[in-house]
């Protein structure tokens, strides 16, 4: 029973790792390349223009960010396999803090469609119309990091406490969980955000990128050998 539920969990390591992995490379270019690199938040006829010129690209970028919102909950369900021997209660709610964000993000790319449609003439809204759009799929997308901050705040004390992975992991990935829920409620709170944007993103984007690097790079390796998954869940507390 032990040898099947030690595969099991490497099954899930190599399942969370390589949709890590995936995630990593959608994401940038969902965001950064499309997203980022078409909108522009202080010109509506400009972003309209864009994602007309670049109908191709949007849609693709469109489609990248679905593919996130699909590939989060197998990653979910891999994670939860994964770190159950740490307690079935709290693996579960780790889970479900993901699956929290990633119905959120599903529900911004929604939006992100609407100024599609309405760039398009689908409707007889105007520009400001799809660049409030825009604004929607972002402030649905920061409410969803939220929930994401508290389930890598959650996953990282459980590695701390159970040492399941590497205790460093668990500590970064606490750094950067607290770095999302301080940006989403800046984003609430402060009136002016564009002039702490700047710093926020490298509060942000430091320990992110470090700690999801380095448990993605932990997870392919767990995948691959059984000494680092083989506590038994039988043996574990269960809450």
């Amino acid at each position: 029973m032990s040898t099947l539920i030690d595969s099991s969990r490497r099954t899930a390591a190599r399942v969370a790792g390589v949709g890590y992995l995936a995630l990593f490379v959608l994401a940038i270019f969902a965001n950064f390349i499309v997203k980022q690199g078409m909108i522009d938040p202080s010109d509506a006829e400009a972003t309209v223009a864009a994602i007309r010129e670049q109908e191709t690209l949007f849609r693709t970028g469109l489609a990248a960010f679905v593919a996130v919102f699909l590939i989060d909950i197998p990653v979910a369900w891999a994670l939860y396999v994964l770190f159950a021997p740490g307690g079935r209660a709290r693996s579960l709610l780790i889970a479900w803090f993901r699956i929290a964000y990633t119905v959120m993000l599903g529900v911004a790319t929604v939006f992100l469609f609407l100024a599609l449609e309405i760039a398009n003439g689908a409707v007889g809204l105007g520009p400001d119309a799809a660049l409030l759009m825009v604004s929607a799929f972002d402030f649905a997308w920061f409410v969803g990091l939220s929930a994401f901050g508290f389930h890598l705040v959650l996953l990282g004390a459980l590695i701390v406490r159970t040492r399941i992975a590497p205790r460093a992991i668990g500590v970064i990935l606490a750094v950067a969980g607290a770095a999302y829920v301080v940006d989403t409620a800046a984003h609430v709170l402060v009136a002016d955000y564009a002039a702490i944007a700047d710093v926020m993103l490298a509060i942000v984007a430091i320990p992110s990128i470090v700690a999801e690097f380095a448990f993605t790079i932990w997870l392919l390796l767990a995948g691959r050998r059984s000494s680092a998954v083989t506590r038994d869940p039988a043996s574990a507390p269960t809450v």
